[in-house]
């Protein structure tokens, strides 16, 4: 199994876009029990990846409790990066 900031990253692979409630969603049945696998791990993990430019924030949205959602996607140098280097 990836570490879980691999994993992370690996869900981006294929140009798809999430934001943190989506990767939970994605990764819950693998990673449920590790510790930094909560909303605040894995935002501080998608800000990472952005501030490397390894992922672009997309899109904004705001839900039904006035939260705020960051939609992220996989740049192209990202793309490669995580291709070539996460197996």
């Amino acid at each position: 199994m990836l570490p879980l900031n691999y994993a992370i990253l690996k869900l981006f692979e294929d140009g798809s876009e999430y934001d943190v409630c989506g990767v939970i969603d994605q990764l819950k049945d693998k990673y449920r029990k590790f510790r930094a696998f909560k909303p605040a791990g894995i935002n501080e993990s998608l800000m990472s990846a952005e501030q490397n430019g390894l992922l672009d924030a997309v899109r904004y949205e705001l839900d039904g409790n006035n939260e705020l959602h960051v939609f992220y996607k996989a740049n192209e140098y990202g793309g490669g990066m995580i291709r070539d280097y996460i197996k």
